[in-house]
């Protein structure tokens, strides 16, 4: 078509042939080419006096810089485009120009101008009514927020697209946004999210034939696999990014392709095949004079190199990159790569150029407003300053850095999944001042520190369930939690494999012990526990088969031999844990009753069976048991109970029709006897659906639950509701989850969640995230869950004895010890798998269930 506009010689129309040659190119990574024809179609306008032509022409040379990262270039064309759709008075040109704008200073690391720029085309689209590219200023107001750190922000601003996008009908637009929303939802650790809206994107982009957007798709997927340390699936997707790129001619997107597999063998330890993949990313990079690319390559490749050992090729492609940043104007990337270069030094001991470096970067990333740039740098140079004797700098830079964290944390607001990922993802720098204030002999502050990056979500959360005052509760000294307790309280803080316990009274004294872990380590230590206890989540579930007589207690004479040969082998690994988690502090208890803060892989132990003496529950933070235990009497109901006991199962079947789950008879004869005490009806079979507990689990002292449990986050099976008209239920239908229980607040004094893995859930700086958690954060005071798979016989047993002393209005934790001690003197349960998964978790209640002779309920 171009060589026909050429004979005819319509130069107006050879220039839009070259302009549309120019994107054509530009779609291809071919950027040189894309330029030189851009710049002919900037000619031609130029000659004919096509003005708007013209401004056509600097847009796309602006757009191609902008890939090419010479963004002070891109700048330029854009600034040109926007002068000349102001003269021929095309709002509609000039909101796409200021969008380009926005985009470039994005690029450039200068997020406030950015912002200002994204602003006047959203502007302008609501002004003429263009609910499209309204859509559009969202998207980038996002991204830019996004890469300001503030992701509550650029998450609402990219709903806000995919609103738009539904409601007109962009279906790629819809994809775009599900796009933006994964990558959001990555930064914050999120993965899971993550993965559900880039899979969103990669279905719409197959849907409309989008082949680019499905290989980009492929991509995101791939890094947010290769986040999760699922190296094999990220490689999947990469390579079928790298095979679509290839399909459609995108050297560009093919040399990303190389890119991010490289960084994924890089994780692997494969550093020569990384270093083959990036050397490649490199060659097209240069071959598509794409400069910005051409210096993360240099990046990656300096990385592979430090992990190899080879330190002189590493700093050299660091510097290289370095060079490249400076060049194209690229103020993040050389804020990143000072970043890379302090981090080389300060492991190659070079302490004054990692302090040159890190200072660097701290001074860019305030100019580029960068939070957590300015959180890593600070923290990088309190380990400079630290290894330099340079104390006090390295303490104030600590404190500085978890500032920074905090301030980005804040932005969250009331987005506890949020918080939750982002907090765990700089753990690093609350250890680090923690640490250093013990070095410095500071225990109390220290105490004080580790307790401030401690379960920051659930803390945020029960102040707003409890009517905490947020600005008052920011300024309570650690003298005045300490004060607070009633129990004697022990927190934990893990460093390797070292232990640090305070020990606190209500007195306001502290003890401060520390405790190395002799052999392995704190993960393998639970873990070889767990295996010789014959316990943890790679069991499923006990044997709970429908042919075994609940009115029958007695296991066969093999099973009981067993048992109690087993016994001492499981009170021997349980002696381990003792040694580790009790003995440092052993001599300091003053009393029976001890509260635990844990930390790491020791959330999951089974504290309530490591002493005969002592009664243990457990709280994930200090700051949580002083709002739970400062709750006014009124806050809790006094009354009423919510019993729910084998819900029907028999709907919930695989696809050969099978059933999924097995009855569990003891379950209900369990509640039954409870319910008998309290004078309330259970919900039992049919009846135990999952609607029908979240409706009256919101206004009841005593929620009780025995039902199947899930072994990761002990998500908790019910009985389907029954509004769909679809004969299989789904998983929504009959899967009590976190999110079910975040969204009802309970007034509730005590959860038993009599379920197998209710106390299981990702181990993070937050502590368990389950169901738990979930209860915990909804207002009930205290929850009592098990750790592992529970057997529904000696489950039955266990709940008889623990009511029977609630209902002698003993506490919870006194309670919990006799029906633990009670089903261990049984030889059929003596094993430690049937009466050691039992944890109390929160405040030690009481109940009053009134005067009665509870002999008759408790035969």
């Amino acid at each position: 078509m171009i060589w026909e506009i050429l004979k005819v010689g319509d130069r107006a129309e050879e220039g839009k042939g070259y302009c549309n040659l120019g994107i054509t190119f530009r779609h291809l990574g071919d950027f040189k080419q894309a330029i030189e024809y851009h710049t002919q179609h900037l000619s031609i306008a130029k000659e004919v006096g096509d003005r708007a032509g013209e401004g056509k022409a600097y847009c796309n040379l602006g757009i191609t810089f902008t890939h090419l990262g010479d963004f002070k270039q891109a700048i330029e064309y854009h600034t040109q485009d926007l002068s000349i759709a102001k003269e021929v008075g095309d709002r509609a040109g000039e909101g796409k120009a200021y969008c380009n704008l926005g985009n470039a200073f994005d690029d450039l690391g200068d997020f406030k101008q950015a912002i200002e720029y994204h602003t006047h085309p959203l502007n302008i689209a609501q002004e003429v009514g263009d609910r499209a590219e309204e859509g559009k200023g969202y998207c980038n107001l996002g991204i830019t927020f996004r890469h300001l750190g503030d992701f509550k922000q650029a998450i609402e601003y990219h709903t806000q697209h995919l609103s738009i996008a539904k409601e007109v009908g962009d279906r790629a637009g819809e994809g775009k946004a599900y796009c933006n929303l994964g990558i959001t939802f990555r930064h914050l650790g999120d993965f899971k999210q993550a993965i559900e809206y880039h899979t969103q994107d990669l279905s719409i982009a197959k849907e409309v034939g989008d082949r680019a957007g499905e290989g980009k798709a492929y991509c995101n997927l791939g890094n947010a696999f290769d986040d999760l340390g699922d190296f094999k699936q990220a490689i999947e997707y990469h390579t079928q990014y790298l095979s679509i790129a290839k399909e459609v001619g995108d050297r560009a997107g093919e040399g990303k392709a190389y890119c991010n597999l490289g960084i994924t063998f890089t994780h692997l330890g494969d550093f020569k095949q990384a270093i083959e993949y990036h050397t490649q990313d490199l060659g097209i990079a240069k071959e598509v004079g794409d400069r910005a690319g051409e210096g993360k390559a240099y990046c990656n490749l300096g990385v592979a190199y430090k992990c190899l050992g080879k330190f002189e090729k590493a700093i050299e492609y660091y510097k290289q990159h370095l060079s490249i940043a400076k060049e194209v104007g690229d103020k993040a990337g050389e804020g990143k790569a000072h970043g890379n270069l302090g981090d080389y030094y300060y492991h190659t001991g070079e302490l004054e150029n990692a302090l040159h470096c890190d200072e660097r970067h701290l001074i860019i990333s305030k100019i580029t407003e960068d939070p957590i740039g300015q959180g890593t740098a600070s923290f990088r140079l309190g380990r400079v300053h630290e290894s330099s004797g340079s104390l006090c700098k390295a303490l104030n830079y600590y404190r500085l850095s978890v500032k920074h964290f905090d301030g980005t944390r804040r932005l969250l607001q009331s987005a506890d999944a949020w918080k939750i990922s982002f907090r765990d993802t700089k753990q690093f720098a609350y250890t680090a001042l923690w640490t250093r204030l013990l070095k410095n002999g500071d225990v109390d502050e220290a105490l004080y520190a580790a307790e401030q990056g401690r379960a920051q979500a659930l803390a945020d959360v029960l102040k707003m369930q409890y009517g905490v005052d947020e600005e008052g509760a920011s300024v309570v000294t650690m003298k005045t939690v300490i004060k607070s307790l009633s129990s004697q309280t022990v927190f934990t803080a893990l460093k390797g494999n070292t232990i640090s316990f305070w020990l606190l009274r209500e007195s306001g004294e502290i003890n401060f012990r520390q405790k190395e872990i002799e052999t392995g380590s704190a993960d393998s230590l639970m873990r070889s526990t767990l295996e010789q206890i014959r316990a943890g989540t790679v069991v499923r579930c006990e044997n709970r088969s429908l042919d075994r007589q609940c009115s029958e207690f007695s296991h066969s004479r093999e099973a009981v031999e067993e048992n109690v040969q087993s016994l001492s082998i499981s009170l021997n690994s349980l002696q381990h844990l003792y040694d580790v988690l009790i003995s440092p502090i052993a001599d300091l208890l003053q009393c029976d009753d001890l509260v635990f803060v844990p930390d790491g892989p020791f959330c999951l132990a089974p504290y309530s069976a490591l002493s005969d003496s002592v009664r243990i529950r457990t709280i994930p933070s200090l700051t949580a048991l002083k709002v739970i235990a400062g709750a006014t009497d009124d806050f809790n109901s006094k009354s009423e109970a919510l019993l729910v006991g084998d819900p029907c199962l028999k709907e919930i079947t695989w696809g050969t029709g099978e059933p999924m789950f097995e009855q569990l008879p003891c379950a209900k004869k369990e509640v039954e006897m409870i319910g008998e005490l309290l004078q309330t009806s259970p919900l039992t079979g049919k009846h135990a659906t999952k609607g029908e507990v979240l409706k009256r689990m919101k206004s009841v002292a005593l929620i009780h639950i025995a039902a199947h449990g899930d072994e990761y986050f002990g998500d908790i099976v019910l009985a389907p509701n029954h509004e769909r008209t679809s004969q299989k239920p789904e998983e929504e239908d009959y899967m009590l989850t976190m999110n079910d229980v975040y969204a009802v607040r309970l007034q509730a004094k005590l959860v038993v969640l009599s379920c197998c893995h209710s106390g299981q859930g990702e181990v993070k700086s937050e502590g368990v995230v389950g169901i738990a958690r979930a209860f915990l954060s909804a207002g009930a005071r205290s929850v009592l869950v098990s750790l592992w798979a529970i057997d529904d016989v000696a489950t039955l047993m266990f709940m008889k004895c623990f009511y029977q002393h609630l209902a002698d209005r003993k506490s919870a934790s006194l309670a919990l010890h006799h029906a633990m001690k009670s089903l261990r003197e049984k030889k059929e349960f003596s094993a430690l798998k049937y009466w050691a998964p039992f944890v109390l978790i929160g405040d030690d209640v009481t109940f009053e269930f009134g005067q009665r002779d509870h002999a008759e309920h408790f035969p």
